[in-house]
């Protein structure tokens, strides 16, 4: 239950913020989502199902109202939080605006951070041996003969880092490696052990001890889901300790499953399969101990299985040829079943994978305890590690992929989604992948029963002014407990913004229907200072764009011709200078663009936002609904072009004395049955329909 008096400090606090803010305004509707946060996860209305889907409508404050209606709980119950997000720009703005000033205004004692995977770390034993000494090492460890110039920025950086103007972070660089460059000294799980004396000290595990002092973390989604399939309290505290805000929760579902799929190829795979194994050799030649010789002697031999089995795959997918005769060079396996010819074959891949995996990890400890026991120089372990690790993920990977293309799917549950692609190159060769179709099962086993408790929130969650969409995306159910809040924006839509559907010749799907658009935006951009053109396409953006260039005096700011910051900057410069300008974006630039006031006042949405299912895992889910007797039009494409099109239009008011118009040229929405109910979920602006 919550207590009075977490209750009275969490009204306290409000009072603060709102004394401290200039121009605060009180909302009701910020207010209620404060009180059924703290609610839900003090266990109020369920004990054992503590979770909140909540949506919160442009303008209430969602930020500032889970903080609030977690934080002084959380202090309260000896628990943590760690606040979740999909982006960059929002954990900036929780680490370095919201939690600083909520800390300042609250008088609570608490200590927050960002927590970010290892691979925004340097390795300072990498560096080290990159930079090379009087040993003759440094050759050995550059995968690319480096220059000069390369090994002087890296000089540099160790220097920093020692003084004390670098903490090692990849964020807090003051001039960018190229990726290259930083994947070679780069902090990773396989090498970059605590208990060896080269790493001690390293700016990770520095950043780990940080962490476990945290009573507020910040991380994305894919770390999250890095420490859940882990089985939770690796990374981040154990679930059971720990109240989980996962903002920008609509991304949750596609995280998920890219999270859980896996895929590899075949003739790349025996390529380094056969470096294993020569690695193996060498570790059976520099480790003294007599234990390596019957795991590196069975390694070998899983080696030639596992190359065996995977010349037989290529050779049956060289017999496909005709199935391959597609644009994508595709073979889709209908209702994820292979054919019998590979189900042997991929069982036993997995058997075979998963016995090397076991392998060479015996050979690793050992290698690791001969570091520990100081029976390897510096030079050489470092070397070893760097090499094993490396290939560790590889084989971690090959095991993942062929357990899953062997397993046996449930009768209950989606099948897995699973394919084959024709890479053609130097040497033809195939990549088989697998993703699950949903996982909702998944969320609910790693994460919703062993959490102390979850809110999940975003500014669209519902789709069709309903959340049966996301809660079956996510393994939630309307009556399983958990809890649902739906508070539409303060925003006056009537009075601030107009939704306009002007006349068109044409539908999408018209050929000629993309000179029309060029028409239409020529029109609808005059005498408009600020505009946004969302398209559904790539294609159909450069078209168009070609098409005006000519006939514009202002020059078009266009996604992909400069960076995403540079086109704002620039956009922002021209509005801020009384000058025109335009914006051309796709489906991105629908999410997370922030142009207040006079920065947009004219939105066009080129084409409602309709998925193409041209991915294997949309298709496969696809097939999966029609298989149930299903309609997968209105089951998923629908729903999602709802909450898109809902996004879509969210660009204009973000403020609440913005004003503007949105134009949608797609006259679908008053030609087709589903129109009507796509234009109902949209926010009640002022409509003009011609």
């Amino acid at each position: 239950m919550l207590s009075a008096d977490v209750k009275t400090q969490i009204r306290t606090i409000y009072k603060e913020i709102a004394a401290a803010l200039p121009n605060f305004r009180s909302r009701r509707e910020q207010n209620y989502i404060v009180a059924e946060i703290s609610k839900t996860l003090a266990g109020e209305y369920d004990k054992h199902r503590r979770i909140i889907v909540v949506e919160a409508g442009t303008g209430i404050g969602k930020s500032l109202a889970y903080i609030l209606g977690s934080i002084p709980l959380a202090l309260a119950s000896k628990k943590k939080v760690c606040i979740a997000t999909a982006t960059v720009a929002l954990q900036e703005q929780l680490l370095n605006k919201d939690l600083p000033f909520f800390s300042k205004q609250s008088g609570l004692n608490f200590t927050f951070g960002l927590v970010k995977g290892r691979q925004r770390y340097v390795c300072l034993s990498k560096l080290e041996m990159l930079i090379g000494g009087d040993d003759g090492t440094q050759m050995a460890m550059w995968q690319t003969k480096p220059d000069h110039s390369q090994v002087e920025l890296l000089q540099g950086l160790l220097k920093d880092f020692h003084e004390g103007r670098w903490n090692g972070e990849r964020d807090t660089l003051s001039q960018q490696l190229p990726d290259h460059l930083w994947h070679q000294i780069a902090c990773d799980k396989h090498s970059c052990h605590r208990q060896l004396a080269s790493h001690r000290h390293c700016p990770f595990h520095k950043a780990r001890e940080d962490v476990d002092s945290w009573d507020v973390l910040i991380a994305n989604h894919s770390l999250l889901f890095a420490d859940l399939e882990l089985g939770g309290g690796v990374i981040l505290p154990d679930p059971e300790e720990l109240y989980y805000v996962i903002d920008e929760a609509h991304h949750l579902p596609m995280v998920a499953r890219d999270f859980s799929s896996a895929q590899a190829t075949l003739r790349g795979a025996i390529d380094w399969l056969e470096k294993v194994g020569k690695t193996s050799a060498k570790l059976q030649n520099q480790l003294k101990s007599n234990h390596i010789i019957a795991p590196a002697q069975a390694m070998l031999d899983h080696i030639n299985d596992l190359t065996s089995l995977l010349t037989s795959v290529a050779q049956y997918c060289d017999g496909q040829t005709a199935k391959f005769d597609n644009p994508e060079r595709r073979i889709r396996f209908e209702h994820g079943k292979l054919p019998a010819a590979l189900t042997m074959l991929a069982e036993n891949l997995a058997t075979a994978s998963s016995s090397a995996l076991k392998q060479f990890n015996k050979m690793l400890a050992l290698l690791n305890e001969a570091i520990k026991d100081g029976e390897l120089p510096k030079h050489q372990s470092e070397q070893l590690l760097s090499e094993t690790g490396f290939m560790l993920q590889r084989l971690e990977n090959l095991q993942k992929l062929w357990k899953m293309m062997a397993k046996e799917d449930s009768a209950k549950g989606a099948p897995m989604a699973r394919w084959v692609e024709h890479l053609v190159g130097k040497q033809s060769d195939y990549l088989f992948s697998v993703s699950p179709i949903e996982v909702g099962y998944m969320l609910e086993t790693l994460l919703w029963e062993k959490a102390a408790g979850v809110v999940l929130c975003s500014a669209t969650l519902r789709a069709l002014n309903n959340f049966n969409h996301f809660t079956h995306q996510v393994g939630l159910s309307i009556n399983d407990g958990s809890r649902y809040l739906a508070m539409d924006s303060p925003f006056d839509f009537q009075q601030n913004a107009t939704l306009y559907l002007p006349k068109m010749r044409t539908e999408p799907t018209d050929d000629r229907y993309t000179d029309e658009l060029a028409e239409q935006i020529l029109t609808l951009i005059d005498g408009e200072t600020a505009t946004l053109v969302l398209f559904a396409s790539y294609w159909q953006m450069e078209k168009v764009a070609d098409q005006l260039r000519s006939k514009i005096k202002s020059p078009l700011l266009i996604q992909g011709e400069a960076s995403r910051q540079q086109l704002l900057q620039d956009h922002k410069q021209r509005c801020d200078n009384g000058e025109v300008s335009i914006i051309f974006g796709t489906g991105s630039f629908s999410e997370g663009l922030d142009l207040p006031g006079d920065y947009l006042t004219n939105l066009i949405i080129t084409k409602l936002p309709f998925a193409v299912p041209t991915s294997p895992v949309e298709q496969a889910h696809a097939e999966y609904i029609k298989a149930k007797g299903g309609n997968p039009f209105l089951q998923l494409t629908i729903p999602d072009a709802s909450r898109k099109l809902i996004q879509s239009c969210g660009r204009l008011l973000r403020k609440e004395e913005d004003y503007g118009r949105i134009t949608i040229l797609d006259r679908r929405l008053v030609t087709k049955r589903y129109g009507k109910s796509l234009l109902d979920a949209l926010p009640p602006f002022r409509q003009v329909i011609e």
